[in-house]
């Protein structure tokens, strides 16, 4: 351009333009700026929503299994109550066989008896319950209460079982009544 002398009103339309252009540019910065501003704050919200997303997922999942768990250890174990009310009676018959029956009557009574006992407990063996604690046993603290202690000796090693004064009962695998024991130390 030549250098001639502007008017002020020329110099003032041509600063204009400039900070025109220069707003322009402020501008687009500006906007370019926000823009990712909102995108990395709407990426936050995405991953945070996906991370709750995936919490809530688990949480289900691990109730449903927590559930079902619970489910079949109340199906499992839901004879035990009963079990428990039944195992006096059980323990009653067994000492009715234990007295010696000595005339003909007697010796019908205790086959009758006999019989009771027997149909209780194959009911209890059908619903899983099982005695526990034979003599000549190993000592299993889990299963056996030592009452007693008894001298070992040659034909009797440590930690066995002597006598078993009151059987034991597990219902699947767990144990309703520990077996009460004379042990051999």
């Amino acid at each position: 351009m030549s250098e001639e002398k502007q008017t002020p009103e020329e110099e003032v339309e041509v600063t204009s333009e400039e900070n025109v252009v220069n707003d322009d540019v402020d501008t687009d910065n500006e906007t370019k700026v926000s823009e990712a501003d909102q995108i990395s704050e709407l990426e936050a919200k995405v991953s945070e929503a996906e991370d709750k997303y995936l919490r809530a997922h688990a949480e289900m999942q691990n109730m449903q299994s927590r559930f079902a768990k619970e489910q079949s250890q109340a199906v499992k174990f839901a004879n035990q109550k009963l079990a428990n009310s039944i195992l006096p009676a059980v323990d009653n018959l067994e000492r009715a066989l234990q007295v010696e029956a000595d005339g003909d009557s007697a010796q019908q009574i205790k086959t009758g008896v006999e019989m009771v006992y027997k149909t209780l407990i194959s009911a209890l063996e059908e619903h899983d319950v099982k005695a526990v604690g034979e003599a000549g046993e190993a000592f299993d603290p889990n299963f056996h209460q030592a009452i007693q202690s008894v001298p070992a000796d040659d034909d009797h090693p440590a930690d066995t079982i002597a006598t078993v004064l009151q059987k034991g009962y597990v219902l699947a695998d767990r144990v309703i009544r520990p077996a009460m024991v004379a042990v051999y130390n």
